[in-house]
């Protein structure tokens, strides 16, 4: 049976990189059923462009603050089997739809999303992100599906239920990350949650260090807010999501003795700094590099582009670092003691007037 789908994009300002989302959109092998763009409070053309391409137009009357909240002014005009959120500056591959709906021909399976890939790799930031993508995309991701326990279904390009979803009072609102939050509760509920690796999807990422120090810092206050609300539920109900979850957690926590490693053993061994450097960055590549280039022979990437890219990962690194130990303490801390109320603010990882995109 062939099942019905909708598709709708959230879009505040996106006036610029919109044509290409909606233009991937209508070129699917197989068509959505509609596509529904919320005009979220624009103070650009981006309700003229979405007319442009023939696609329903919501304006609600003021900015509503969120994507999840957007999705939300949605989807009570949804009437089709799927619910497809995609974010306006992603990209899905021709056979997006093609790929994801399948995998709801299992009755349990409520939320699902495919792999995503970095549009552009112009930045050190950009750059940084493709390699986290393709590292996470072809490493963490198979696992976590294998086990019947992914951590997220990506929000820029995630497919859902819709009977479920409506039940589930909609796109969650209490975090400030609705993916990762419906992504555990429907776990916990004892429904299914999938990746499916052959569906692609490009995401256009952070291209500056103001940028992306906002995202990162949302998706780590977000982490931390679903740790605190679902941890507890999930070590009774989904133990081995659990166990991702607090293994996450742990390497956070560990992380800086990881990169004091060389200085400590040379400070405390008396070792050569130059050559415990070049041990630990042994030890980085020995772990990093399998998954990078089974991920690029997958996705088509030449080798040169990764190793070129792969210096820029740890600028990023650093930066994920410096905000999830921020987001552990406000949200694991702070806001149980009520000295915090957390992040609430929904704050973009791009800037609203953005070049025109290739």
């Amino acid at each position: 049976m062939t099942l019905s789908v909708t598709v709708i994009v959230p879009a505040h300002n996106e006036e610029a990189g919109l044509p290409a989302t909606l233009e991937s959109i209508l070129r699917q092998t197989v068509p959505a059923d509609e596509i529904i763009v919320v005009d979220d409070g624009s103070t650009d053309r981006t309700g003229e462009v979405a007319r442009a391409y023939g696609v329903t137009v919501l304006t609600p009357p003021r900015n509503l603050g969120s994507k999840a909240k957007a999705q939300n002014h949605a989807l009570p005009h949804c009437a089709t089997d799927l619910v497809v959120a995609v974010d306006a500056d992603t990209v899905l591959a021709p056979d997006y739809l093609e790929k994801i709906a399948p995998v709801f021909a299992d009755p349990a399976v409520v939320v699902a999303a495919g792999n995503v890939q970095t549009r552009f790799t112009r930045t050190v930031w950009e750059r940084g992100r493709s390699i986290e993508y393709l590292f996470g995309f072809h490493w963490h991701r198979p696992i976590q599906h294998a086990a019947n326990s992914p951590v997220v279904c990506s929000g820029c390009c995630s497919a859902f239920r819709r009977e479920t979803l409506v039940a589930f009072g909609g796109f969650p609102e209490r975090t400030i990350v609705e993916d990762m939050d419906l992504t555990w509760s429907q776990q916990i509920a004892g429904r299914k949650a999938v990746y499916v690796s052959g569906a692609v999807a490009w995401a256009a990422d952070p291209e500056t260090l103001t940028y992306l120090r906002k995202q990162v810092w949302r998706w780590m206050a977000g982490f931390f807010q679903n740790v605190r609300l679902h941890l507890p539920r999930l070590i009774t109900r989904k133990p081995l999501l659990a166990l991702w979850i607090i293994l996450a957690v742990l390497e956070i926590i560990t992380a800086p003795l990881w990169w004091a490693t060389p200085f400590i053993v040379t400070l405390v061994l008396h070792k050569s700094l130059a050559g415990t450097l070049a041990w630990w960055f042994g030890a980085e590549l020995a772990l990093t590099l399998p998954p990078l280039l089974y991920g690029a022979r997958r996705r088509g990437v030449p080798v040169w582009r990764v190793m070129v890219s792969l210096p820029c990962l740890y600028p990023t690194k650093a930066v994920n670092l410096y905000y999830a130990w921020k987001a552990l303490v406000v949200e694991l801390v702070l806001v149980p003691l009520r000295l915090s109320s957390g992040l609430v603010v929904y704050e973009k990882g791009r800037a609203d007037t953005a070049a025109a995109l290739p």
